[in-house]
């Protein structure tokens, strides 16, 4: 599914140039549930947001289906992240003043899906991560946890590709963090998911099938045996 070829991206900091990728190489199959960790400022965001097609590289290629992301144009990497790409953030990124149904139809709005269809579709996606009671809630009315659901059915409703998620526990306490791990790790499986996740977390990094690290731009993958 993804082919990563010599990425690098480079930004200027004063004088200086930061280079938050430094070659990289990747390839991640279909299905594949990869874990990446890293220091603070070692390229772990800016890889995710190669692979979500939300930055372009400074040179190589981000390739995703055949299709080589850094050459399309803004209309075509829109319309791809609408349809083949879903995201989980730390912060949950819901809007406050819309219910939990609402929020998840966000995600159907840009590829057109009339109104009866998002709703149920939405509610189904809302059941299917244990908050089918929840619908009319506001954020404000419900648990971390159950935001992040929200924030999850939201990323899945549209039925993508990919799952991408950026420290989705980072913002739970340790039971909650659990929890969700088993939402997502569920739903991968049964929606065949490739499920790529950033966290600082090292017990969930033990249980992913494959573990990349990367520091200073550079990137190492190994295979969890035991995972």
């Amino acid at each position: 599914m993804y082919e990563l070829r010599n990425v690098t991206k480079r930004y200027a900091r004063g004088k200086d140039t930061v280079h938050a990728l430094d070659g990289v190489d990747l390839t991640i199959g279909d299905g594949d549930r990869l874990v990446i960790q890293g220091p603070t400022g070692g390229g772990k965001s800016t890889l995710l947001q190669m692979l979500g097609a939300l930055d372009r590289p400074t040179s190589g290629e981000v390739v995703l289906d055949g299709i080589d992301l850094a050459k399309l144009n803004e209309a075509r990497l829109t319309r791809v992240r609408s349809e083949n790409i879903g995201f989980v953030f730390q912060s949950f990124n819901l809007i406050p003043t819309l219910t939990a149904q609402e929020n998840v139809e966000t995600a159907l709005v840009p590829l057109g899906i009339k109104t009866k269809e998002r709703r149920e579709l939405a509610a189904e996606a809302l059941h299917s991560v244990g908050l089918g009671e929840r619908l009319a809630h506001l954020p404000g009315e419900m648990s971390g946890g159950q935001q992040q659901r929200v924030a999850i059915a939201r990323a899945l409703v549209k039925k993508p590709k990919v799952l991408l998620a950026d420290e989705p526990t980072g913002n739970l306490d340790e039971g909650m963090r659990d929890e969700i791990m088993d939402v997502l790790e569920r739903l991968w499986k049964e929606h065949g998911l490739t499920f790529i996740m950033v966290t600082h977390d090292s017990s969930i990094a033990k249980k992913a099938p494959r573990l990349a690290t990367i520091r200073k731009g550079k990137i190492t993958v190994k295979e969890n045996a035991g995972a």
